[in-house]
């Protein structure tokens, strides 16, 4: 019986892991396929406290390896299913085996919401990204463009444009769906212009991006000349695996959390872009992780104490 299973290989999932031995909590770690999380698709962070610039992929590897100076067990496996015991405890199952634990942190993240058009895997990270904040500023003095609408589209506009020499902002529908003030913000930029009702249907260059192709013709031409684009089309949580656990989410899919990372089921936490906090970054998942295991922490403290 761990005291503690971790369902995420990101730097939630490894930051807490280092809290979790700090504790000396008996801890498991699976982290899946794809260890480190959306957080490696940056080529540089210069927002991460003790880095003035790193790359996701040796950030998370830092956080990683220093997980791993403590007593925890780390397992590459996929999680298949969890369940909840009538001894109040959980049963994790994955690919190659089950395990219980007292309690959980579910830190599985989320993945992007791609465009699904021609080029798109080949450009990725050579021209076509997923996060303004992290790869905007390799774009400076250049043209970009943001595909999408949302609220999440014009924010990222509306940094690009103090990076980029143009922002062309892409969007299928006749009208932004972005807040008032933000909508308001991107109009009234000098260098943003937004073509709508158009679709981008693929994505065009060498080696690197050259140009988008258009559904519907701009200025005459129904190729877009950009340096790089920014897909800001939304991100998809993954929870899969919660159904029939009973852990409440909110309207957009995302796990609901209190302000120290507890869900609706005792014993069941979560951390990071999985969950409903508003301002998702590599630092405020973090921030969430290690509180998480200090409730965590708290909550095994107490179960041990009543059974004794």
């Amino acid at each position: 019986m761990h005291d503690i299973i971790i369902i995420g290989g990101g730097v939630s999932g490894f930051a807490a892991a280092i809290y979790a031995g700090r504790f000396r909590m008996s801890t498991l770690v699976l982290t899946g396929d794809f260890k480190g999380g959306l957080i490696t698709w940056a080529k540089e962070v210069q927002n991460y406290p003790g880095f003035k610039s790193i790359s996701g992929m040796d950030l998370a590897k830092s956080i990683e390896d220093q997980a791993m100076e403590y007593d925890i067990d780390v397992r590459r496996d996929t999680v298949v299913g969890i369940s909840k015991l009538n001894d109040g405890s959980f049963e994790v199952a994955t690919r190659k085996g089950k395990f219980s634990s007292r309690t959980v942190l579910f830190a599985t993240g989320t993945k992007v919401r791609n465009l699904g058009v021609d080029g798109e895997s080949k450009y990725k990270n050579c021209g076509v990204h997923y996060c303004a904040l992290c790869d905007g500023y390799f774009y400076k003095g250049k043209v970009v463009a943001v595909i999408g609408g949302s609220d999440s589209a014009a924010i990222d506009a509306l940094m690009l444009k103090d990076l980029a020499e143009k922002v062309y902002v892409i969007y299928r529908k006749d009208k932004l769906r972005s807040e008032p003030v933000n909508t308001d913000r991107v109009l009234k930029s000098p260098n943003v212009e937004v073509i709508y009702n158009t679709n981008v249907t693929g994505f065009i260059g060498d080696t690197m991006l050259k140009s988008v192709r258009l559904d519907r013709p701009h200025r005459g031409s129904s190729v877009l000349d950009v340096d790089g684009v920014f897909v800001s089309i939304g991100h998809v949580p993954q929870t899969e695996l919660l159904g029939g656990l009973g852990v409440r989410l909110d309207q957009n899919g995302f796990v609901e959390v209190d302000r120290n990372s507890c869900t609706n089921v005792p014993g069941f936490f979560a951390a990071g872009d999985v969950t409903n906090t508003e301002f998702k970054q590599a630092i405020t998942g973090v921030a969430q992780a290690v509180m998480a295991v200090y409730w965590a922490h708290n909550y095994v403290d107490k179960s041990k104490k009543e059974n004794f």
